[in-house]
């Protein structure tokens, strides 16, 4: 973890620095992308205490894409709508988030109003998980004096960026092909599910692309004056393999039974991340490019904007690279 944040607090706090001395009218918005079990959590709390702290004495938000998974009855009924598609059964892939909630909360940040910040608890339902009731929701930017300055927006899909249909088909058709041939060597589960199941993904996931823009109509000032774009850079936590996912989300769970007495079983949890796995076969590329270099939007000015961090299976940093 000290290596990761060798990397990444220089990086955030020079953006916040020079943000902070900008013009701006908005809040530095921090994009977070990282594996299941890399660290996200440690690595985010590190930072906003940082920015927090002297001389920058920032006030910080922190919002988890994992706060806006669908509560318990609404993910039930997703998934029996689907009755057939395994990557919605649980919590987990686009389409199992509150996306019109992500936007409110989102604008609200934007135009510096009072905003409560969902929470989910993954305890519930042993391990299913259910949205915490609203009522009990830290609420922020309740005067002027405490103001966010930065929000940091983090979680496993955030970054993802929907492919063509087209893309989509050949990615699959190569991964069908590897799970034949090579059946030994193929590790992914992209190949095990059907093309239908995951077009359906892939479709909700542009969805979350209006995260990425604001609403013109509703804010055009911020609209002309960001390039139509919420979050300003982007810190992605990739691993050395993707599939140290599993060992990862294993230690996590048992974490969480220990500290809540509830939780997934081990059989469970490596079900669990089944479900999550082909977008990491689909996406992680993109992220890989850089997610702004793939917004025509942001065709100036994205030059350094990302920060990819790779990091090995005992979450040490091994390279860092600025794109």
């Amino acid at each position: 973890m000290t290596e990761m944040l060798d990397h990444v607090l220089p990086f955030v706090t020079e953006q916040a620095d020079t943000f902070q001395k900008s013009s701006s009218s908005k809040p530095l918005f921090v994009a977070l992308n990282g594996v299941q079990g890399a660290g996200k959590t440690t690595l985010v709390t590190a930072i906003a205490e940082k920015l927090r702290s002297p001389p920058l004495s920032l006030r910080i938000a922190v919002v988890s894409i994992d706060d806006f998974y669908l509560p318990h009855q609404q993910q039930k009924q997703l998934a029996l709508s689907h009755a057939e598609n395994p990557l919605v059964q649980h919590r987990g892939q686009p389409s199992t988030h509150d996306v019109p909630l992500m936007k409110q909360v989102f604008e609200s940040l934007s135009q510096l109003k009072a905003t409560k910040i969902p929470q989910y608890d993954k305890s519930c339902f042993n391990g299913q998980g259910d949205r915490v009731d609203p009522g009990t929701w830290e609420t922020v930017n309740q005067s002027i004096e405490n103001e966010v300055k930065v929000v940091i927006f983090e979680g496993w899909c955030v970054g993802f960026r929907a492919l063509p249909e087209q893309d989509v088909k050949g990615l699959w058709a190569r991964a069908c092909t590897q799970k034949q041939e090579r059946p030994s060597e193929y590790s992914g589960r992209l190949g095990w599910n059907r093309l239908e199941d995951v077009v359906f993904i892939n479709e909700a996931l542009r969805e979350y692309e209006k995260l990425n823009k604001y609403d013109t109509k509703l804010m055009p000032a911020l609209a002309r004056a960001y390039s139509n774009r919420y979050f300003d850079i982007m810190v992605h936590i990739d691993a050395e393999d993707t599939n140290y996912v599993y060992n990862w989300r294993l230690e996590q769970e048992s974490a969480l039974r220990k500290a809540k007495g509830v939780g997934m079983t081990d059989e469970e949890v490596r079900h669990f991340v089944d479900g999550y796995y082909p977008s990491y076969e689909l996406y992680t590329d993109t992220l890989r490019e850089g997610v702004f270099a793939h917004d025509a939007s942001r065709a100036s000015n994205i030059e350094g904007r990302q920060l990819r961090i790779i990091i090995n299976k005992d979450r040490k940093a091994i390279q860092a690279i600025k794109i």
